[in-house]
């Protein structure tokens, strides 16, 4: 609880208003951090103790501002567990965004499509996830000061019905689905994906700790979108790689900031 407050009255002493929502940005998908107004940005670097993201697509910073009439900070740039840091180090940007009083979340991943009806930059409406990652962030002594020692995970997307009605009003096509959660670094295998599809939509290495934490910390709304960057066929024919991620990204940045912003403005 030390570290979260200290980083939170960083944060306070160097933004010019309250955030009321908290967007986190993945992998290629940091282009809406530059379409918010009156911006300040603070790279992650600059906080004692903050963690950095190595990965590709990631600028580590946090951009604050005005985005669709609304006071936001983004993560331009998410950590994650295949990188060495641990849940806890994951989990702390949330209780910090809620010490600073942000009420609701929205959170975007790039993830591998396991539904065969998926196709190559499809936005997925992210209906409920599967932890698999075999840890979770709330383990350890709880932070009372945060939340309940057991937070309940159902409904945790609560923001579905909003997304739908925000991609009908600017006319973007969206899908809906599970998203499961792995720890990577390596994409799964040909036998992984065709046992993950049998329960899951989509596949990705974030997202669930953060939404734990989310929930954990009480906010009360929750959206999740994930693109989808690649489709598994279940073959050794077929071969992911990062690159494409950050490719399909690019491709799909005008439909992804049209409907985020739309969100954010009805959030």
């Amino acid at each position: 609880m030390e570290n979260i407050k200290k980083t939170a009255e960083f944060l306070k002493k160097r933004l010019k208003e309250e955030p009321e929502i908290a967007l986190i940005l993945g992998s290629g998908l940091g282009s809406i951090a530059e379409l918010i107004e009156d911006k300040t940005i603070i790279d992650y670097d600059q906080i004692p103790g903050f963690p950095v993201s190595k990965v590709e697509g990631h600028k580590n910073r946090f951009v604050a501002g005005r985005l669709s009439g609304k006071k936001v900070i983004a993560m331009q740039g998410r950590f994650h567990f295949y990188e060495g840091y641990s849940m806890q180090q994951i989990a702390m940007p949330l209780r910090v965004f809620k010490i600073l009083g942000v009420e609701s979340l929205l959170v975007t991943n790039a993830a591998g499509g396991l539904n065969p009806n998926f196709e190559v930059g499809d936005l997925m409406i992210i209906r409920d996830h599967i932890n698999g990652m075999g840890t979770n962030p709330l383990i350890g002594p709880n932070l009372d000061e945060i939340g309940t020692r057991f937070p309940p995970m159902t409904g945790a997307y609560n923001c579905q019905e909003l997304i739908k009605e925000c991609a009908e009003k600017t006319s973007v096509p969206v899908v809906s689905g599970t998203y499961i959660a792995l720890t990577g670094p390596c994409y799964e295998t040909p036998a992984e994906q065709r046992m993950y599809r049998m329960f899951a939509d989509a596949v990705g290495m974030s997202t669930v700790p953060e939404v734990i934490t989310a929930v954990h910390a009480g906010y009360k709304n929750i959206a999740g979108i994930s693109l989808i960057t690649n489709v598994h066929t279940g073959t050794a024919h077929f071969i992911p790689n990062h690159e494409e991620v950050v490719e399909a990204a690019t491709k799909a940045k005008p439909k992804f900031q049209k409907l985020v912003m739309s969100v954010i403005e009805n959030m």
